[in-house]
């Protein structure tokens, strides 16, 4: 197991899918976690019951990324919390479809601000507790469809490829500082978000244009997003890690 006992994280959307599942492996590998939720107060305590059986430490902390002052009230508040920060994965975000021609404004604007616009908050605010680090990490869990676009989900595709563009230039501008930018790319996973938007129809083919011939698990992204918190990816800075069953081949 790896092992970063001692280290102290923020995660955002930390209380479902994918953000519980860092959660959970962060704590394992001794980490001292904060998580963000918006509206599932049930599944955020639920969390932290299970993790206090493990004797760990673990906050939960409500915050709406689409505003700017919550982005940095979330990280002064972890900071206050945790005593200090060494790791900031941001993973909140929103998936809508629309195509667009019908795409309502007010759609576009909160998918920029809570998917992209946030995750430039969030940073700004937390670099001054990452800056000059030992173990200072960056992650943001991106999607295939900021490399590739996605019909019918164009915005979503834009503030992930935004998303992206952001990890490759702070990955430059904040390496003098000792803090490493990375990003994880899935592509489907099997979470609340996916599948409360697809049909089974949808599901099933989804799954068969995989080569893996299934979804991603939260687990799958969450290994991967530890992978990069972790000494063994010390000098790996500005990539966007892909995690999709081989459906994208952009690496």
């Amino acid at each position: 197991m790896i092992d970063l006992e001692g280290r102290l994280a923020l995660v955002t959307g930390g209380s479902r899918g994918i953000g519980a599942a860092c959660v959970r492996y962060l704590s394992a590998a001794g980490v001292a976690v904060a998580f963000s939720w918006r509206e599932q107060e049930e599944k955020a305590q639920e969390l932290i019951r299970d993790l206090a059986e493990t004797g760990r430490r673990v906050w939960a902390l409500q915050a709406y990324l689409g505003e700017k002052a919550e982005c940095e009230r979330l990280v002064r508040e972890t900071v206050g919390q945790l005593g200090g920060l060494d790791i900031l994965i941001h993973n909140a975000g929103i998936w809508t479809g629309g195509d667009i021609d019908t795409m309502p404004d007010e759609v576009w604007r909160q998918t920029m601000q809570i998917n992209l616009d946030s995750a430039f908050y969030l940073t700004r605010a937390a670099v001054p507790h990452l800056r000059g680090k030992e173990h200072s990490r960056i992650i943001y869990v991106s999607s295939t469809a900021g490399q590739r676009g996605e019909a019918g989900h164009s915005y979503y595709a834009a503030s992930k490829g935004g998303v992206q563009c952001l990890t490759k230039s702070l990955a430059v501008e904040l390496a003098p500082d000792g803090i490493t930018v990375n990003a994880v790319a899935p592509g489907w996973v099997h979470t609340d978000m996916v599948t409360g938007e697809l049909t089974r129809e949808e599901y099933e083919t989804a799954c068969r244009e995989i080569p893996r011939g299934r979804m991603a698990s939260p687990e799958d992204i969450a290994g991967p997003v530890l992978f990069l918190a972790s000494d063994l990816a010390a000098h790996i800075t500005g990539e966007i890690l892909n995690v999709n069953g081989g459906s994208v081949l952009c690496g």
